[in-house]
């Protein structure tokens, strides 16, 4: 008697265990309409029991339906995987090679699992055993060729989409706000809110700035943003939800809405791990086509790719020095400050006063700070070179916010009846459907009744929220006067924004209108050289002197210290002193002036009397008397001489810088006074 090879392979060893069927299809649309390739599969179980298995020892795993071989992430594989380790299973079927895995290293973990633990492949054209050589060898062709014939038919459907991209035949998911026709050709939605909603939308990114901060308005506003279903059982239904970032940073993000056909703008990651299948978003330059003028534009182009710039700046990276959304923080060069060291943003830092600090290096590689910087004088630097720029230039900035803001109210005011024509079209359809179900089907009648009271409420909340907007007064516009009085922005800025009439966001967006970044550099302990970067391209460079903790710290200090003796020595007093070094250029260590205090503190320590010190601790001064000295000498009080000296009858000479008398040291003037004081009877 001959027996084949699959009676050879299948043991009562293997029967003891289970017999496990792998059920896979790999995408949703297969599980739905490919019926024929989950009955072929299912059908293994039979197979199984006419091998020799009891119904009951075989077990199906479909968990991974609509699961793509590619995916690390499949349960059901996982669970089947487990088990054949574990050595419960004496064989695996499955429809074919590819329906287990499309990748080698999966195949090939669950073949060396099989072969050490004495499992068995079977599939419609036989039975295989992993441990033996020529079995193994036919499975692992069979695995790279399932392989190659996925990365084959992906080239293919890539070919055949690129090509239908290149004679403009691609027919990409539209955003909510385009439809297309049967025809082919795409318009914008007819109904005129979603229109108005998406105008106001980008409207209010071009006032705020931030997607976070449209969010908030709309929300603070009451509105809602349509959103039309393209699955579910709602599928082709327009809805109204709630704004989120999501979905308002999506609509910003669609170059559809700028009339422009984009094709490549995601990706997947060329580092990414098994299972992580989520694309990655590419910079604009290096997406595969862009067309424009394709679809009906809700913006201009040029405004698309500055609300992309905007929104990379919102993102807050250092590391790719984006600035950031403009925030109420003192500090109005955050986001702008770029370390000239390490080119990574400064920080800001609020206590005890707000400073720019650069700790990239320090935090990433333990390294020392770079910089830590006084923001107010850094802040007073930039701003008066900003002002110096914006000088030439008139423009008239403040009726452009309240154009803005006019037509912004009036984009509210459509929205809120917008939204009471919505409503009363609703109850009225609502009405036209309970009038025209049957009185007698109670069941269908009360729930259109119901429908119809909850759309009249509709109506009458729609009407109150329109009516509760249209009692706020609305922007007024500026006078003609006042137009005229603020014509030259660059004369009346700075004034405004002295007097703090400007917040502190709208500050940071007056800068960054006209400043790409400051780089900052610090060559000495008191001296910061920051290059400002113009959107132009044009740079200026500006210097400003910190604070810093020594006196000996300050550039020149050896000079300063010399000069200070010097003007000491010459019979200056300490203000004197201090207000010459202030004209020539010299500074303290926390001031941008020399202060008196300091000319002292030098002096003293240096044990430089000066001369105000010297009239008051000295007899005689360049041989000449001093009142100190000479009431000391008669033991009498000052002002006893001093009254003398007023009525002329002690003679006496003024210093020429204090103005301190001096009397000269006459032996027969000493007895004069001498008598005087007895005959007065001085004691």
């Amino acid at each position: 008697m001959v027996t084949t090879p699959t009676a050879d392979k299948l043991t009562a060893r293997h029967r003891e265990r289970r017999a496990y069927v792998y059920v896979r299809q790999s995408t949703p649309k297969q599980v739905k309409q490919h019926q024929e390739s989950q009955r072929n599969q299912y059908a293994l179980v039979e197979r199984a029991i006419a091998l020799g298995w009891y119904p009951e020892q075989v077990h199906v795993i479909d968990a991974d339906q609509a699961q793509s071989g590619q995916d690390g992430e499949r349960v059901g594989f996982q669970e089947l995987v487990a088990e054949v380790s574990l050595g419960r299973v004496g064989i695996v079927l499955a429809y074919e090679a590819s329906r287990l895995a499309r990748n080698n290293a999966a195949w090939y973990t669950l073949l060396d699992l099989a072969a050490l633990r004495g499992t068995l492949i079977a599939d419609p054209d036989g039975i295989y055993d992993p441990s033996t050589y020529n079995d193994r060898l036919l499975l692992g062709l069979r695995g790279m060729l399932s392989e190659a014939e996925l990365h084959v038919l992906r080239l293919r459907m890539d070919a055949g989409r690129m090509r239908q991209v290149e004679r403009g035949e691609y027919r990409q998911h539209l955003p909510t706000g385009l439809v297309r026709l049967p025809d082919g050709r795409v318009v914008k939605e007819p109904d005129q809110q979603v229109q108005r909603t998406i105008e106001l939308v980008f409207a209010r990114f071009a006032q705020l700035g931030s997607a976070m901060k449209v969010m908030r308005s709309l929300r603070d506003d009451g509105l809602r943003l349509p959103r039309r279903q393209h699955g579910g059982p709602g599928h082709g239904q327009l809805v109204w939800r709630t704004p989120s970032y999501a979905a308002i940073n999506e609509m910003l993000r669609n170059p559809a809405y700028a009339g422009a056909f984009a094709y490549g703008q995601s990706g997947q990651r060329p580092d990414r791990r098994p299972g992580q299948n989520r694309p990655i978003h590419r910079p604009m330059e290096e997406w595969t086509v862009i067309r424009q003028e394709v679809y009906p534009a809700f913006i201009d182009w040029e405004t698309f790719v500055g609300n992309q710039q905007r929104l990379a700046d919102n993102a807050s990276a250092f590391a790719r020095r984006a600035r950031g959304a403009p925030r109420e923080g003192a500090a109005v060069l955050a986001g702008l400050v770029v370390c000239g060291r390490c080119g990574y943003q400064l920080h800001v830092v609020y206590k005890p006063h707000r400073r720019y600090a650069c700790n990239a290096l320090a935090a990433e590689y333990g390294a020392a700070t770079c910089l830590w910087v006084d923001g107010a004088r850094l802040d007073a630097a930039v701003t008066a070179a900003f002002f110096a720029a914006l000088a030439p230039a008139e423009l008239d900035l403040l009726d452009e916010v309240l154009a803005a803001q006019q037509a912004d109210h009036a984009r509210l005011a459509r929205q809120y009846a917008d939204a009471v024509t919505r409503a009363e079209y609703e109850a009225r359809l609502a009405q036209k459907q309970y009038l025209a179900a049957d009185p007698e089907h109670r069941l269908v009648a009360a729930e259109l009744e119901r429908r119809w009271e909850v759309a009249l409420r509709a109506v009458a909340e729609a009407r109150e929220a329109a009516e509760r907007f249209a009692r706020q007064a609305a922007p007024p516009p500026l006078a003609p006067s006042i137009k005229e009085s603020l014509r030259d922005v660059g004369r009346w800025l700075p004034d405004l924004w002295a007097r703090g009439r400007l917040t502190p966001a709208q500050q940071k967006e007056l800068l960054r209108s006209l400043i790409r970044r400051v780089i900052v550099t610090r060559p000495v302990p008191d001296t910061l050289e920051a290059r400002i970067v113009w959107v132009s391209g044009a740079v200026t460079p500006v210097t400003v002197h910190p604070p810093v903790l020594r006196g000996t710290d300050v550039s020149g200090y050896e000079a300063f210290v010399a000069r200070v003796l010097e003007l000491g020595a010459a019979g200056y007093p300490d203000p004197e002193i201090a207000a010459r070094l202030t004209a020539e250029g010299y500074r303290s260590a926390r001031r941008p002036h020399v202060t008196p205090s300091w000319v002292a503190q030098i002096r003293r320590a240096r044990g430089q009397l000066s001369l105000v010190e010297q009239f008051r601790t000295q007899a005689k001064l360049d041989s000449q008397w001093t009142v100190f000295g000479l009431a000391q000498e008669l033991g009498v009080h000052r002002n006893w001489l001093y009254a003398r000296i007023r009525r002329g009858r002690l003679p006496a000479t003024r210093h020429p810088i204090l103005g301190q008398y001096l009397i000269p040291d006459d032996p027969d003037l000493l007895q004069r006074l001498v008598a005087q004081r007895d005959r007065c009877g001085y004691r």
